[in-house]
């Protein structure tokens, strides 16, 4: 079993598309499942886990009728205004949707401690009671206000997209390593291996991002850590192979179930 647990599918121009921007060309088209097939090959991919990539409740609508229809999608991670006032009702007509199974606001670009804004507490109620997952699409700097959320919110189920999207490029480990390790303390909160070649900067390799894939695969263990490509926006990077295999390479055959599958079928219940 091969699930990915994070990538995207989007249309230029439609469902309130917004990026990726011209200027990236890798990724400045149309990308469909059928394209994800083609990219990974012959690794014999399960199933994915579809995640927004506009902040828009248009794209997310748009993504719940592809996991409808197409047999490779296995659950929708989407988009609600967490802010609106009837983000509570809001919520609850998207969970009852069986294909939805977690949320994401985009914290990366929003300030550092807007998760803890008390206004949302309905909305992030509401996903508690919904069982929705939620994705933390975070920076390092958000990360001392995602720990606080987690002690407040122990009941909302939580994983860190990306390994909170570390300072590879300059090579800086802390803070974000004592800051990633608190967080794997805390019992309900999970972390994707996703996301990292494309923080490396001028030097995507393996090398550079071993130190950090290391630390999640020590302080997360296989058994709450999920394996995602972040395909199309890894082509930025590196291609859906080699990454699955560098990160094959990383973890003992024995743990290597619960990476590629187990985690993430358990954590979206899919």
């Amino acid at each position: 079993m091969l699930i990915d647990a994070h990538c995207h599918v989007w249309r230029i121009g439609e469902n309130d598309h917004a990026w990726p921007t011209p200027d990236l060309t890798a990724i400045h088209r149309n990308f469909d499942l059928s394209d994800l097939a083609r990219a990974a090959g012959d690794a014999g991919l399960s199933g994915v886990v579809l995640v927004q990539s506009q902040p828009s409740a248009r794209d997310t609508e748009w993504l719940l009728s592809l996991a409808a229809a197409e047999p490779l999608a296995l659950g929708v991670v989407g988009w609600a205004d967490l802010t609106a006032p009837d983000a509570p009702e809001r919520i609850a007509a998207l969970a009852r949707d069986p294909w939805l199974k977690g949320l994401r606001p985009m914290l990366q670009d929003l300030a550092d401690d807007w998760i803890l804004d008390p206004r949302l507490d309905g909305a992030i109620a509401g996903m508690a009671e919904a069982d929705l997952a939620f994705d933390a699409l975070v920076r390092p700097r958000h990360l001392p206000s995602i720990l606080a959320f987690v002690r407040r919110w122990p009941a909302v189920r939580l994983v860190i997209d990306h390994g909170a999207k570390p300072l590879i490029a300059t090579g800086e480990l802390d803070p974000w390593r004592e800051q990633m390790a608190a967080l794997a303390a805390e019992p309900g909160v999970h972390c994707k291996l996703s996301g990292l070649l494309t923080e490396a900067g001028e030097t995507p390799t393996a090398e550079a991002v071993a130190p950090y894939a290391a630390h999640l695969i020590e302080t997360f263990a296989p058994d709450r850590l999920m394996w995602g490509s972040d395909w199309p926006v890894l082509n930025l990077a590196g291609d859906y192979g080699a990454w699955r295999a560098t990160c094959a390479a990383w973890v003992p055959p024995e743990r290597q179930a619960a990476l590629f599958g187990e985690t993430a079928r358990r954590f979206y219940r899919l």
